[in-house]
């Protein structure tokens, strides 16, 4: 600090201070269960009372509150329910070429998941389209564990019930 500067702060108070969030958020039972299946290559949900079954899986019922323990798989295949097109990626998109952010019905679950869709152009997106999980052959028990979903073939479409 300059000279000029010292001589105007003579008599004020000050200490260093260093704001900072060290704390590492722990993620608990429920969502360290689901992303412990995803290091194993499979997708888990929390099935409730009324036997919906919730992908990504919840402590508690929405429907309901009541505290749900019941973990069961559901397929890595599912129905496209709506979708966005990014037609210019940012560099910390799953994807660096053009792609669909997609919620996602995984076949035995009654909700539906966002992630990344890989399509070869806007045009070949369709809500009620069939997509299969693109595995990382290095997972971590993260959802980037699931590189993104590609299309089971270009004539599988199916209605969306909402």
């Amino acid at each position: 600090m300059s000279q000029d500067k010292l001589r105007h702060y003579q008599g004020v108070l000050s200490a260093v201070h260093t704001l900072e969030y060290p704390y590492t958020r722990s993620v608990g039972k429920v969502i360290g269960t689901f992303l412990a299946g995803l290091r194993e290559g499979r997708i888990l949900g929390m099935r409730t009372a009324s036997g919906d079954v919730l992908v990504p899986p919840s402590e508690y019922d929405p429907a309901t509150a009541e505290t749900l323990t019941e973990m069961c798989d559901v397929s890595d295949a599912g129905t496209v329910t709506t979708w966005s097109w990014v037609a210019e990626p940012r560099a910390k998109h799953p994807l660096q070429t053009p792609f669909a952010w997609a919620l996602i019905r995984l076949d035995g679950a009654a909700t539906a998941m966002l992630h990344a869709v890989a399509a070869p152009g806007e045009e070949s997106m369709k809500t009620g389209m069939r997509v299969k999980a693109r595995w990382r052959d290095e997972r971590k028990g993260m959802i980037t564990d699931i590189e993104c979903f590609e299309a089971e073939s270009a004539s599988s479409v199916r209605e969306v019930n909402p």
